[in-house]
């Protein structure tokens, strides 16, 4: 007897108000999901660059320290972003990260358990496997996990964890992207392709303080949003209890080779490398054969640096990005963040004081 497709209709999406999730939840709309938005708010408005419609059906302005099964009514699956979502955020404050990236993010899908969602994507990340050997592409499940960050361990440790919950009626799955690029209404610039790309059309040049060895895998948003897709299409025979690093086929760059591209996108541009830093350690090398063979199905990525880099470089002419946004805290996570701890509006422990 054949099993029936399950149908995955109301999606509820963790952090639908930040980098990818502004542009997630637009594609699942257009693939005639029911999108619900949970966020807390920290990277609203003001860190807009463009205006676009969210395309939530219902929005919730919520802390997810908060979550409650009540959240979740109606929902057939989550897909959960929401984070401090990198390094640097984690290391601003590490008690803070334990609490919002592990301690909620339980909370959050024993509550959708409990309120009858039945899968849960999970947005990992690739920073667990630390610093490691780029002899060799690492691989999601026989790679040694090195967590060096407290960002890092607490993503490795939900992991683990989640997949305690997985059980019938109720499927885990993770997926860790690697460095993401591209654009969004509401842009990033502190992270690496971006970061370049804005520094040479804003200033005309991009400077290097390491050698440019260090290797990094970068993705595409629109193929990251492809990805977390794929985790309501496919069998959750494929994917319960499983973790994808999502990349392309050859998705590995130096640090040399995305300056290189970022400069061939911006004609005119400066590249210089100093090195005065040396070689930088955070360098690894990811392998995407998982992804790419188990979900061919439902994941085919469209985007390399090439044509990402002239698409991104389109976008910032057309919403004019300057300099001051470039650096300031309109398109970079931490200084928006240290500017509401300054102005008053959130407290040491990240919550919104009023």
């Amino acid at each position: 007897m054949t099993r029936a497709k399950e149908s995955i209709k109301n999606v509820l999406v963790t952090g639908n108000m930040g980098y990818i999730g502004c542009v997630l939840t637009p594609e699942l709309a257009a693939r005639g999901c029911r999108v619900i938005g949970y966020d807390t708010g920290f990277f609203g408005p003001e860190c807009q660059v463009c205006e676009f419609d969210p395309r939530v059906e219902r929005q919730i302005m919520k802390d997810t320290r908060e979550a409650a099964p009540a959240d979740f009514e109606g929902a057939d699956a989550v897909i959960h972003l929401a984070a401090l979502s990198n390094d640097p955020l984690g290391e601003l404050a590490p008690e803070m990260t334990e609490e919002i990236n592990y301690q909620a993010t339980m909370r959050l899908a024993e509550a959708a358990k409990k309120a009858g969602v039945r899968r849960f994507v999970y947005a990992s990340s690739q920073s667990m496997y630390g610093v490691s050997d780029t002899s060799r592409e690492l691989d999601e499940d026989d790679s040694e996990k090195n967590p060096v960050t407290a960002y890092a361990k607490t993503k490795w440790r939900a992991e683990c964890d989640l997949n305690g919950l997985s059980g019938p009626g109720f499927m885990v799955t993770h997926f860790r992207p690697s460095t993401v690029f591209g654009p969004s209404p509401r842009l990033r610039c502190d992270i690496v392709y971006n970061n370049l790309l804005a520094c040479a059309f804003t200033t005309g040049g991009i400077e290097i303080k390491s050698d440019g060895t260090p290797w990094r895998p970068v993705i595409h948003i629109k193929d990251v949003c492809s990805a977390f897709i794929a985790g309501l299409t496919a069998d959750r025979d494929l994917l319960d209890r499983q973790a994808f690093n999502i990349g392309i086929k050859d998705g590995n760059y130096t640090v040399r080779r995305i300056a290189e591209a970022a400069q061939r996108a911006v004609p005119g541009s400066t590249l210089v490398f100093t090195g005065e830093h040396g070689p930088d350690s955070r360098t690894y090398r990811v392998g995407f054969n998982k992804i790419l063979t188990r979900l061919k199905d439902h994941f085919r990525p469209e985007w390399d640096l090439a044509s990402g880099g002239r698409e991104l470089v389109g976008f910032f002419q057309q919403v004019g990005l300057t300099e001051d946004d470039f650096r300031g805290q309109r398109c970079n996570r931490l200084p928006r963040l240290k500017a509401l701890m300054a102005a008053g509006d959130l407290d040491d422990r990240l919550r919104w004081r009023a």
